[in-house]
């Protein structure tokens, strides 16, 4: 699709919360987007916003748009999606892709029978600290990678009503891990715990598998008043630390140290070595996701999370949860040690 006259796409926002105003505020600055209008029922209640506020997605699509914003709640996404494909909008759908599996499915495809352009904001993907971890992965400066461990915990967000933690926060590690490997998850175990007295869990623990044999590890919950955002990747050459709240890359490497003393000499273990903190530009995750999917709009080449990537992560999330229902260890069907949507092999 190529911009309209003028130069400009005409782009939508469907949703008002926490979320949603960022994407409002992002939109609003995009070089060659226009915002043309939202849709929250509730309406503008700080008046700060550019574009008309709507009360109903009827009344948007007839503003004759050529993509929307999906930022309203989870159990919402399947109708709001379907009803811009059946339309042929193109669609950037806020994570998760949707509640379940099945209306996943759906999803990916209303878009890709109609040919239309569809992504999922797993914006972590977007992270300058991943991105050059990413990069150095596949540039094999870690070596054979051995575990990914993921930590991401802080107080509840009184926003989130209508998923638990594990399909809100750990679909970004899902998603994330996959990615940055690019290895699908062969297996996963899991518990979960709900001390919150909410509908949904409030805390996971996983183990996985990768389809390469790399061990995974997710801590996830909303129980603690430390805010914490890490991956940590080890291998043979030694381990990256990515911190996605500062977006700060460091590295660990293994080292073999001469030693005199008797009692280290039969030492043949990982021993500490130098340690590097990576000077990385840091543009604003958020702004470099909107920027890859206009281009995508636009008929460009760019790197968006694809809808059928999101319908994985959000399989695998379901998997973590029943695994932590039935106290299971649960096997993929065929895992493929294979690139993720054009990810390379290490």
């Amino acid at each position: 699709m190529s911009a309209r006259q003028g130069g400009k796409l005409r782009a939508g926002l469907i949703g008002l919360g926490a979320m949603g105003r960022n994407h409002a505020r992002v939109l609003s600055g995009l070089d060659g987007v226009e915002l043309v209008g939202i849709v929250d029922p509730i309406g503008d209640t700080n008046g700060l916003l550019r574009a008309p506020v709507l009360p109903d997605l009827s009344e948007l699509l007839a503003l004759d748009i050529d993509y929307a914003v999906v930022a309203c709640p989870t159990a919402l996404h399947e109708q709001v999606g379907l009803e811009l494909a059946a339309h042929g909008v193109c669609a950037l759908i806020e994570k998760p892709l949707a509640q379940s599996v099945e209306a996943a499915t759906r999803l990916v495809e209303a878009f890709e029978s109609r040919g239309l352009v569809a992504g999922v904001g797993h914006i972590e993907r977007y992270n300058p600290a991943l991105q050059n971890l990413r990069t150095r992965l596949e540039a094999g400066e870690l070596g054979e990678v051995y575990q990914v461990v993921t930590r991401r915990q802080g107080p509840f967000p009184h926003r989130i009503a209508d998923v638990g933690v594990v399909m809100d926060l750990a679909t970004h590690d899902i998603d994330l891990t996959s990615w940055v490997t690019g290895q699908e998850y062969a297996s996963v175990s899991a518990r979960t715990v709900s001390r919150s007295g909410r509908l949904h869990e409030d805390m996971v623990a996983a183990v996985g598998v990768l389809a390469d044999g790399t061990m995974v590890n997710h801590l996830v919950n909303w129980l603690s008043p430390l805010k914490e955002r890490s991956t940590v990747i080890t291998g043979e050459k030694g381990c990256f630390v990515a911190d996605t709240l500062t977006a700060d890359l460091t590295f660990y490497a293994n080292a073999a140290i001469g030693t005199e003393w008797e009692a280290l000499r039969a030492f043949r273990g990982v021993a500490e070595g130098d340690m590097i903190r990576y000077a990385i530009p840091k543009r604003e995750p958020l702004l470099v996701e909107h920027e890859r999917f206009r281009d995508a709009v636009e008929g460009k080449e760019s790197d968006i999370v694809t809808l059928r990537q999101g319908l994985r992560t959000v399989e695998v999330a379901g998997t973590v949860l029943r695994s932590a229902s039935d106290g299971s260890t649960i096997t993929f069907d065929a895992p493929r040690a294979a690139p993720v949507e054009g990810v390379p092999i290490r």
